[in-house]
């Protein structure tokens, strides 16, 4: 919901360090250490560490940023870095919830946690089939002044509402379950959001 507004603000934000860093990390770098340490948050709420969950979720959210930003900066973005990016992040949005669920003692969260990544199914489908033909109909992130290598339809729940979800769910386990079910909604919410969208744009 508040990803396109956002996304300029981060990428000033994160400027100053993207400069320091090119020529010493590579933006695959990046991507793949963001994957590594989301994996790691993962691991860390199995292991009921919430505190080191929660660092580590933030870091790899930082690292995710850092990773198209050192790309512009350095004049290597491109298509095979933005699908590494995007791949690496359902990597790491699928593990979350599951290294939760794991540590655990309520069998009641798992349910909870396959209907959640169900919706992310459906969800990730209803926006990238709908991205993929504005694109070849040349209306995608070019045409629209997007920083991304796609352009990404807007909808209740993207990247910025999963980071407040997901630290709240690793910062307080006994409340995940709640947590799971308000944002399988939403992400359900942002699905029929698309499909509205689509029935629209694919009119024409």
């Amino acid at each position: 919901m508040f990803d396109v507004r956002l996304r300029p603000v981060s990428a000033r934000l994160l400027g100053p360090l993207a400069e320091r860093l090119v020529g010493r990390v590579s933006a695959t770098g990046l991507t793949l250490a963001a994957v590594v340490v989301g994996l790691g948050a993962a691991v860390c709420a199995w292991q009921q560490l919430p505190a080191a969950a929660v660092t580590a979720w933030l870091l790899a959210r930082l690292l995710d940023g850092l990773d198209g930003a050192v790309a512009r900066v350095s004049g290597s973005a491109g298509d095979a870095g933005g699908y590494a990016d995007l791949v690496g992040d359902v990597v790491v949005y699928a593990a979350i919830p599951i290294g939760i669920a794991a540590g655990t003692t309520d069998d009641t969260l798992w349910p909870i946690t396959a209907v959640l990544l169900a919706t992310f199914y459906v969800n990730a489908v209803s926006w990238l089939m709908l991205s993929a033909v504005l694109e070849k109909r040349s209306a995608g992130a070019a045409a629209r002044g997007e920083l991304t290598s796609v352009t990404m339809p807007p909808a209740l729940v993207e990247g910025t509402e999963t980071i407040v979800f997901f630290t709240v769910a690793l910062a307080v386990p006994s409340i995940a379950g709640p947590v799971f079910a308000v944002m399988a909604v939403a992400v359900a919410v942002g699905v029929g959001q698309r499909a509205l969208a689509a029935r629209q744009l694919l009119r024409r």
